[in-house]
């Protein structure tokens, strides 16, 4: 969990620019990549207020966090003093702001004007119900996006007894999981970066060498690009047949197994790409497994077909694997997994390849594959690539890794 005083040195900009966007986040992007503009927040606010009445529901509520972040352009610190976002069915957004840091929010706040503002000694909840009734809203369902925290959906059930409180995800999913042309460039950008910054830390690898020293090296580049660095889980040997890594003490030696999952931020948006090679000269059981991998990766691709199901991205991925004898299912050894999972704003987002996932596969959504293949005791190969949705079906944000000797 990130403590508030590393939010606040990594956020500061975002907190003091004269706009929804930092300075850092607006230099970064080349001329040809713009970051989101004030004109498609206002699309998405007016996409989610389409939902709302389709769902007969009042009002979303925001808290701070990543959809607010993505339809108002606001980003900032979830902190006990609590900042909403409201967005009705019909009217302008609205904020509820703590009354000290007013002019503070109104130098990020750059799509409404309605801002109240509540004291140290006043609650924000009963406010924001005071709110919704000033314009008309006095009963029905209000939407609560999914990742407020309890003390506020708390508060809100108490001032509003006559409104009954339900899940935000009819509205925020359907608005972020389709990303529109500039989110889809921000995301290749990001991609691009991390192509370029695993390459880096694949060159640096010398005998000895530890996961953090090239994870290091991986964290360098992605800064120097003008990327925010996410992650670089990097693993050796035996630890690489664990999804997520292993505590144990790595070495890196002849012969062993590499596997790099990276992630950069460019404009707000994730990139997420794994490459996995071996250290030196690969041995017969690396190059089936890893071909394997590379098989059970392509087969995915090709079920993601427009208004198929998601899950049989999935299924297609792990038949290749159960067919060769891995599995069945999530047993090791095999793949543990989903086979992939949503991107975007989050390097984990909604519409996952997961078997019993129905929803159709649509234009503008963005998905990992990466059917890993775990075998305890020895190594795991997990080839990721993220892919986005087009009239023509898929494509790839990072080409597939054509070798295991050739990551790129």
């Amino acid at each position: 969990m990130i403590h508030r005083r590393q939010f606040l040195q990594s956020s500061s900009l975002a907190f003091l620019a004269p706009s929804i966007w930092t300075q850092a986040n607006q230099t970064i992007l080349p001329p040809s990549i713009k970051p989101i503009s004030l004109e498609e927040r206002r699309q998405r606010i007016a996409k989610a207020q389409r939902l709302l009445v389709k769902n007969k529901l009042r009002a979303l509520i925001l808290d701070a966090g990543t959809s607010m972040e993505y339809f108002t352009g606001v980003k900032w610190y979830p902190s006990e003093r609590s900042l909403l976002a409201i967005i009705p069915d019909k009217g302008e957004l609205s904020f509820i702001c703590p009354a000290f840091e007013e002019d503070r929010f109104r130098e990020i706040n750059m799509l409404s004007q309605q801002v109240r503002t509540w004291e140290e000694h006043e609650n924000p909840f009963a406010m924001t119900i005071e709110l919704l009734k000033d314009h008309g809203i006095r009963s029905g369902k209000l939407a609560i996006e999914e990742r407020t925290r309890f003390f506020i959906f708390d508060g809100l059930r108490k001032a509003g007894m006559s409104f009954q409180l339900v899940s935000g995800d009819s509205i925020s999913i359907p608005c972020r999981m389709i990303k529109s042309p500039t989110e889809i460039a921000l995301m290749q950008r990001a991609n691009d970066i991390t192509v370029e910054a695993i390459k880096a830390g694949m060159a640096s690898l010398k005998e000895g060498m530890t996961p953090a020293d090239v994870s290091a090296k991986i964290a360098q580049v992605h800064r120097s690009q003008g990327a925010v660095h996410d992650f670089a889980l990097v693993n050796m040997g035996v630890a690489t047949s664990f999804p997520h890594g292993s505590n144990k003490p790595q070495i890196l030696k002849q012969g062993d197994v590499v596997l790099m999952d990276v992630g950069c931020v460019v404009g707000g948006y994730s990139s997420d790409i794994t490459r996995t090679i071996v250290f030196g000269q690969a041995n017969d059981q690396q190059k089936r497994i890893w071909h394997l991998e590379k098989k059970s990766q392509a087969a995915g691709f090709a079920a993601a077909q427009l208004g198929h199901p998601c899950e049989e991205v999935d299924y297609a991925s792990r038949k290749v694997l159960e067919d060769a004898g891995f599995g069945p299912g999530y047993r090791l050894p095999g793949l543990p997994h989903r086979t992939g999972h949503g991107i975007g704003m989050n390097g984990h987002e909604w519409g996952n390849m997961v078997k019993g996932n129905k929803d159709p596969l649509q234009v503008g959504m963005c998905f990992s594959i990466e059917p890993t293949i775990a075998i305890p005791g020895e190594f795991g190969i997990r080839l990721e690539d993220c892919v986005y949705m087009t009239q023509d079906g898929p494509r790839w944000f990072s080409q597939p890794s054509p070798f295991i000797d050739v990551p790129f």
